[in-house]
């Protein structure tokens, strides 16, 4: 007996058939902060069962004085505390695939699954839908009275519909069965002469009522087919419902008697004008008996009709699940409501309102519910009940348009398409009895003859290598040791004990950190940590902090130092072993100016400084840089010595232009130089072939400049002279106008005093010197001198 899982979830889907994710709760812990370690572990059993994460160390001294639960941790813990690989237990978490049993449509067939408490593993089942499969379809029919006129349709179905199938299929068979209802009061009338003709008050000759008679196997005589149905008679019973899930399922497990091929889609056509009795309703009648699912088959008559109840909806979505069958419920419109809440607890089926059941109606019924059950692609998983509680499954299928599906189906598959399901078997906990176990699982694709097998194996238990000693007793030392009884009295045995728990040199009992049982340490347990040594001499809390973690939450603390996780160093694992964080943007390790300390630029040079030592504000510009090597091939001249000694000292590639224009298409840097000469050079500069390349121009802008220095001071000589022309002229016009306004004389004259003839000179002189850059041997003087006007003569231009 099996009971179906139907938890479905959303988890990341590989499309490749062969890999295999297997998951693994796994939760980060911090030294001395394990979710793995408790002080009530006291084997390696239960330090299993705190989850999948967790290991256990069997290794012969390992944290000698600590507690036993210490042996209980992240396996990276336990290898940073001392713990040898080859010493810890944690039974691996896996996914086997079988490939050599073929398949056609459901892939793989046969899958092994190793679990432990608290872990889960997922696998990929992919489901093709082929073209033009066999189909045998099973007309299962009401023949109440009130189904004469329906039955009397069938006569002219099974042609027709064979005709219609052949667009769809390449063999079709066809099948009839019918029922009523449990032969037992009150469902019937038991009056001796209604049992054998329950229409004798219509003067009507019927066929006794009865649960499930078997008529005509599949078969792909079609005349055959059509003869059984003329010859079929109504029969009749007392209440209005009727007895199709009864029959359903007996239709269903009586797979040799119905015929059904296993190659084949199986159809199950139901056709009823009444809702049908459920599970329980048999009290009525006295039966009590659940029914056992199995198939009970005489003479082609259901013999247990009137020995056990109806089915349940579960056993029968069960049986139908197993035995790969589609149902198909065709109803008159007035039981539409009903049915279709019945059809939502049965996967694989299809319900069909008609108003009446005329031919065209039901042939058109069946194909487009064979077209649309073909095209809905679901699987279910089949837990044994006895591990239902333990285990737990979701599906989540990825359809053949790249969507994901909400539910456990998907819609609108094509024929040679393949909608794969990624299924997820998860272990909540091991049996009471803490024993590993084996259950099967089977993954069926609804209506399809295939499937897969899914063994699981739960590991609960230790094995701890070869000697399978895994040191997960609680007992005390001195359950080690030879029987100390007959050293109880004796002092000097007793000062021997205590004396092996002391360090040498130290009076103090297991340095003071634990007690001292049989020549032993027990170490006390601190709320820091755990102590430990054969003396309690060390500890896992002694580190540096970083950021108010120990040892930086980035490794674990052993004997006072921090031993760090991969990818960290240092006294308190805060250094990152990667120097990507030093890399800048041209590539270079710290622009090349600096080393990469914890993950951080130290530039060589104080005068650079930026995250990647990129800046330095009083470094020399560009065009300054080039400097030197410019003056040395300037000031050495062409010649082959002296240009070889200025390449040495400089770039090499040197040349010399007419003017300092950049070819077209190049990238070129002007730049200017001044000379000790005060004579201007420019120069280009360029980046070719990942050297410099400068280009200094012939013409320096100082060889005209004398001559432009002669006319210059010419100008401003003349310009001078004219000016002290013309304030002389102002002058004696502004004095000759005061003299008449004054008082002057009839003559005009002007009669200076003393003091007036000794303030007036009788000559204007001035010295104007003039420096220029060349010739520099001596500056360049002019003298000018400008002779006094005779107050009495008159202008003249």
């Amino acid at each position: 007996m099996t009971s179906w899982l139907r938890t479905y979830g959303s988890v990341p889907l590989c499309l490749v058939l062969s890999s295999v994710v297997v998951t693994v709760c796994a939760e980060a812990s911090r030294p001395g902060d394990s979710v793995c370690w408790s002080a009530s572990i006291s084997s390696c059993t239960e330090c299993l069962r705190r989850g999948p994460q967790c290991a256990w160390c069997f290794e012969e001294g390992f944290l000698d004085g600590a507690g036993v639960g210490q042996r209980c941790d992240l396996p990276l813990n336990l290898l940073r505390r001392g713990c040898r690989l080859e010493f810890i237990e944690q039974p691996e978490v896996k996914v086997e695939v079988n490939a050599t049993i073929s398949s056609t449509q459901v892939s793989p067939r046969d899958i092994s699954i190793t679990l432990r408490p608290g872990s889960e593993a997922s696998f990929i089942v992919a489901v093709n839908q082929l073209e033009r499969y066999p189909v045998d379809l099973y007309y299962l029919v009401d023949v109440s009275a009130s189904m004469q006129e329906n039955l009397d349709q069938l006569k002219t179905v099974g042609v027709a519909l064979s005709h219609r199938m052949t667009e769809h299929s390449s063999d079709l068979r066809l099948g009839f069965g019918s029922f009523v209802d449990k032969p037992v009061s009150p469902y019937i009338n038991v009056h001796p002469s209604k049992i054998n003709n329950p229409c004798s008050d219509y003067e009507i000759r019927c066929r006794p009522a009865h649960g499930f008679h078997h008529v005509l196997n599949v078969t792909g005589n079609i005349t055959e087919f059509t003869r059984v149905i003329k010859r079929q008679r109504i029969s009749g019973n007392m209440d209005t419902p009727e007895g199709g899930l009864d029959a359903m399922l007996q239709a269903a497990v009586c797979q040799r008697e119905v015929g059904w091929r296993p190659e084949a889609k199986r159809l199950l056509l139901l056709m009823t004008d009444q809702p049908s009795h459920l599970a329980l309703d048999s009290r009525l009648a006295g039966i009590v008996t659940p029914h056992d699912g199995l198939c009970h088959m005489e003479n082609n008559i259901y013999t247990e009709s009137t020995r056990m109840d109806h089915p349940s909806m579960g056993q029968l979505s069960d049986k139908l699940l197993e035995n790969h069958i589609y149902s198909i419920f065709a109803v008159e419109k007035q039981q539409y409501q009903w049915y279709e809440e019945l059809v939502g607890l049965l996967p694989g089926s299809y319900l069909g309102k008609l108003g009446l059941f005329q031919a065209p109606n039901l042939i058109e019924l069946v194909v487009d519910a064979y077209k649309r059950l073909l095209s809905e692609v679901a699987v279910s998983v089949a837990v044994e009940d006895r591990a239902v509680s333990r285990y737990w499954v979701s599906v989540s299928p990825l359809c053949p348009d790249g969507s994901t599906a909400n539910n456990q189906s998907c819609s609108g598959v094509q024929p040679n398409q393949t909608v794969y399901f990624n299924i997820t078997v998860g272990l909540r906990s091991c049996p009471d009895a803490g024993e590993d176990e084996d259950v099967t699982m089977v993954v069926r694709p609804v209506g399809y003859n295939e499937s897969t097998v899914v063994r699981v194996r739960s590991r609960c238990r230790c094995s701890c290598g070869p000697t399978g000693r895994c040191r997960d007793d609680s007992q005390s030392p001195c359950s080690e040791t030879p029987d100390r009884t007959d050293h109880v009295l004796n002092r000097d045995s007793d000062r021997d004990s205590d004396s092996d728990c002391r360090a040498n040199g130290s009076n103090a009992d297991c340095s003071g950190r634990g007690v001292c049982e049989c020549g032993r340490c027990v170490c006390e347990q601190s709320r820091l940590g755990t102590v430990y040594g054969k003396y309690c001499q060390m500890d896992d809390f002694s580190c540096p902090y970083e950021e108010g973690l120990l040892c930086g939450g980035r490794g674990v603390c052993a004997s006072g130092e921090c031993v760090c996780g991969d990818g960290w160093t240092g006294d308190s694992c805060s250094c990152p072993v990667s120097t990507a964080t030093c890399q800048s943007a041209n590539g270079l390790l710290c622009s090349g100016r600096g080393r990469c300390v914890c993950g951080k630029c130290v530039c060589d040079d104080p005068q650079h400084s930026g995250n990647f030592c990129e800046r330095c504000p009083i470094c020399h510009s560009t065009c300054q840089s080039y400097w030197k090597c410019v003056d040395c091939h300037l000031s050495h001249g062409l010649t082959q010595e002296e240009a070889g000694h200025c390449n040495h000292t400089c770039a090499p590639l040197v040349g010399y232009i007419d003017d300092v224009s950049g070819p077209a298409g190049e990238m070129w840097s002007q730049c200017v130089y001044i000379s000790n000469d005060s004579c201007r050079y420019r120069f280009q500069t360029r980046l070719a072939s990942g050297r410099t390349q400068l280009h200094i121009s012939t013409r320096p802008e100082c060889a005209s400049n004398s001559r432009l220095v002669g006319t210059f001071l010419s100008v401003c000589a003349l310009t001078v002279l004219c000016g002290l022309v013309v304030v002389a002229v102002s002058r004696l016009i502004l004095q000759k106008r005061g003299w008449t306004a004054g008082g002057a004389t009839e003559d005009g004259g002007y009669h200076p005093t003393g003091k007036d003839l000794s303030y007036i000179p009788t000559t204007n002189e001035k010295t104007v010197t003039y420096r220029r850059d060349r010739p520099p041997d001596r500056p360049v003087e002019m003298h000018i001198q400008v002779p006094k006007m005779p107050l009495n003569d008159p202008w003249q231009c």
